[in-house]
């Protein structure tokens, strides 16, 4: 209790408002560490320091990005931000990067892991991971800034944190992507923890179904006052007609794994009917479905481009269906009663193909559910207000959708080990939301 009581005051002389960016501090899910109890999730806790604005931003960013990973029990005590990593010199152990590591008070506290954010002067701004019952360093992960900022800034202090995850829960974070939407007409993007909103397309157009390029540098989209589909770079903001969509209705786009191959739903007078363009050689124009007065639409395609699901009205009511990548093999996908289960849009299959999301009418409200593609078992996940538009984070445990929950459509995010779901935006009338894959760290290459 002597090193307890020493890490209050430590924590209560800090007490002075931050002056870093990013000073939102997580609230949902997090645990007293003095009473808490470890469950199934590592205990995690991350480490006070010096007040600086560089280091506060970095820590707040990187604090929220572990807890809104949802792999871990974030621990901190009452009243304080967090624990200081050079306290106690009683039981601490002295590390490689840092003075003393009190690994005995954060193993009191329920930590199986501990963070701290480091500038150190011989390599720079690092975060090290510090495995607790290991009694050692895990890791040390870098982070490329040198100033607080937008942009990339955000995205090199989102890479460092999901190496952080991957120290400690063997597979990387999802906070160094982001989520493309519609919102009044435009095309924007926001970061996964919900901060650094932009808007991509200019006004006075009618932008619609946003889907990025593999990579994450390029995204494309519909304009339905044109009928044509663009392809846009997301920061230089250069666009370009690809070049099939030049005449028609031409909307909801989705592209192959490895961007070779455009999907997208064409409209006429006899239906509206799935297309396929190789975008890479610019060449090739098929189509996939077939019969008239039925629309078939919203296609997207497996993780390994073999398969194609979409939405058909050949039965009547919307429904999901699936086909080969070259349009034969067309059946029914996702069980329905004939005249009792209501229409179902806008599949998206898991990262890792095993699950495929869309959102259905129930008593007249949409709702998101979850289907297994093997055994094809169908599970609601949502029940709270208007519920669609699901949408896959890239590690296939995480889905973005658009809710009406508190009143206006907004996006959440929800965890589907947990079951936590969080809201993302706070601009109304949001909808179709795509999650980008990792974004990669271009600037060395």
């Amino acid at each position: 209790m002597r090193y307890l009581g020493r890490v209050v005051l430590v924590a209560v002389s800090w007490g002075a408002p931050l002056v870093a960016q990013d000073t939102l501090r997580p609230v949902e899910g997090v645990r007293v560490g003095i009473t808490y109890t470890p469950g199934l999730r590592p205990g995690l806790l991350v480490l006070g320091g010096p007040r600086q604005e560089l280091l506060d931003s970095v820590r707040a960013m990187v604090e929220r990005d572990l807890d809104f990973s949802d792999r871990f029990e974030m621990i901190t005590l009452p009243g304080s931000d967090s624990l200081m990593l050079a306290i106690g010199a009683g039981s601490a152990t002295r590390g490689s990067t840092g003075p003393f590591v009190n690994y005995a008070l954060y193993e009191a506290l329920g930590a199986d892991y501990t963070v701290s954010v480091l500038d150190r002067p011989d390599s720079g701004l690092a975060v090290v991971v510090y495995d607790v019952k290991g009694r050692g360093v895990r890791r040390v992960v870098p982070v490329r800034v040198t100033s607080v900022g937008h942009g990339e800034f955000r995205l090199a202090v989102h890479r460092a944190s999901d190496e952080v995850v991957r120290a400690a829960a063997g597979t990387p974070g999802i906070a160094a992507t982001r989520l493309l939407f519609v919102q009044g007409g435009r095309v924007y993007r926001v970061d996964a923890d919900g901060a650094d909103v932009a808007a991509l397309t200019p006004g006075g157009a009618n932008a619609m179904s946003p889907t990025w390029m593999p990579g994450g540098a390029q995204f494309v989209y519909s304009d339905q006052r044109l009928g044509q589909l663009f392809v846009q770079d997301v920061s230089a903001g250069r666009r370009e007609v690809i070049p099939p969509t030049t005449s028609g209705q031409n909307y909801m786009p989705a592209l192959a794994p490895d961007g070779r191959v455009l999907l997208f739903a064409r409209a006429n007078d006899e239906g509206t009917h799935v297309y396929a363009y190789n975008l890479a050689e610019r060449c090739c124009l098929q189509r996939l479905t077939a019969g008239r007065f039925s629309d078939n639409l919203s296609p997207t395609f497996s993780p390994d481009g073999r398969r194609i699901a979409f939405v058909s009205t050949r039965a009547g009511a919307p429904q999901i269906y699936a086909m080969s990548a070259d349009g034969t093999e067309q059946e029914l996908f996702a069980p329905f009663d004939y005249g009792v289960t209501g229409s179902s849009y806008a599949p998206e299959w898991s990262p890792d193909g095993l699950h495929l999301t869309f959102h259905r009418d129930v008593a007249g409200s949409y709702q998101v559910f979850v289907m297994d593609a093997a055994s094809r078992t169908v599970r609601q996940l949502t029940s709270a207000g208007r519920n669609e538009d699901p949408t896959w984070a890239p590690d296939g445990r995480h889905l973005a959708f658009v809710s009406s929950r508190t009143g206006t459509r907004q996006l959440w995010v929800m965890d589907m080990d947990t079951g936590r779901v969080r809201q993302l935006t706070r601009l109304e009338g949001t909808r179709l939301p795509s999650w980008s894959p990792r974004i990669p760290d271009l600037t060395n290459h």
